[in-house]
């Protein structure tokens, strides 16, 4: 009996022993991300300085930007839980605010490739996602940008204890949390013509992050914000194969579904996504059409 103790000791010794270096190492891997810089060579993007650029610009923040960064665009808190707090930025040029000191191609390298104006990884910003806006959207973005009235309003840097190191280093949060590390920089995405066309559906999708919760082929999915709920199938082998291209409108438009179903903001963002265009909400849903018939995924 007292071998079996002994033995029962010397084995959880060792299981404890390797779980203390499993979790030092994530908490070095996690502290590193948070240090890392990348140089990212300036791009020669366009910025226009037309109304109907500026306009353009507008609506594609308001559809996607505002949901994180609020309506003003001065940034709130996005993330406050035991491991970590975590601020989206002030956009406007008021004090605090990106664009009180970003150049063009600092903006261009926050948006496109997740990296503040000293090459720092930008946590949390979903440029996995806005990579593949073409230069022309991404240069009427940075005009409506910088067209903001200034609001006033500092926020801290990210504030990540040393369990949330320990899960970030983990890869619990997946690419994600610092998007950089798997972007493309040495490439650029194609410019797909405006249209009402599956084509440009594509594009909207993309660039809006629905494969983030519907999952790569749209099927279902679950994004990785805490407590995140499953979303639904957006190929014809969900809901959507009954209804048609007013139906879908008519849902972003007011956030209820066709059975009476209200959507709730902080799941789908569609406060924010009603500021697409009606031919843009048509070229979603055509694409969406136009997806092979898939089951429903239950992550």
């Amino acid at each position: 009996m007292k071998k079996f103790f002994k033995w029962l000791g010397i084995v959880l010794g060792v299981l404890l022993g390797l779980i203390v270096i499993a979790l030092t190492v994530f908490y070095f891997k996690g502290d590193a991300m948070g240090k890392r810089t990348f140089a990212i060579a300036p791009e020669n993007i366009s910025i226009p300085t037309d109304a109907a650029s500026i306009e353009r610009g507008r609506h594609f923040v308001q559809a996607i930007c505002a949901d994180c960064h609020t309506d003003d665009l001065s940034g709130k808190v996005l993330l406050d839980a035991p491991f970590a707090v975590l601020y989206t930025a002030n956009l406007t040029s008021g004090k605090g605010g990106a664009g009180y000191e970003f150049t063009d191609a600092d903006w261009v390298r926050a948006i496109r490739h997740g990296v503040d104006n000293k090459g720092r990884d930008l946590v949390l910003m979903p440029a996995q996602v806005f990579w593949n806006f073409n230069d022309q959207d991404l240069g009427a973005i940075i005009a409506y940008l910088k067209s903001l009235p200034p609001v006033d309003k500092e926020h801290p840097d990210p504030q990540i204890n040393a369990l949330g190191k320990i899960m970030f280093g983990a890869g619990l949060f997946g690419p994600a949390i610092v998007p950089a590390n798997v972007i493309a920089h040495d490439q650029r995405p194609p410019v797909v013509p405006i249209g009402v066309t599956a084509q440009y559906g594509e594009y909207l999708v993309s660039v809006s992050g629905c494969h983030d919760c519907h999952g790569t082929q749209l099927a279902g999915g679950k994004s990785s914000k805490p407590g995140a709920i499953n979303a639904p199938n957006l190929t014809p082998g969900g809901d959507l194969k009954t209804w048609s291209d007013a139906i879908f409108m008519n849902t972003i438009r007011t956030g209820v579904n066709p059975k009476g179903h209200a959507l709730k903001p902080d799941e789908m963002p569609w406060k924010h996504f009603k500021n697409y265009y009606d031919d843009d909400l048509k070229a979603i849903f055509m694409y969406l059409q136009s997806l092979p018939t898939l089951k429903t995924v239950i992550p």
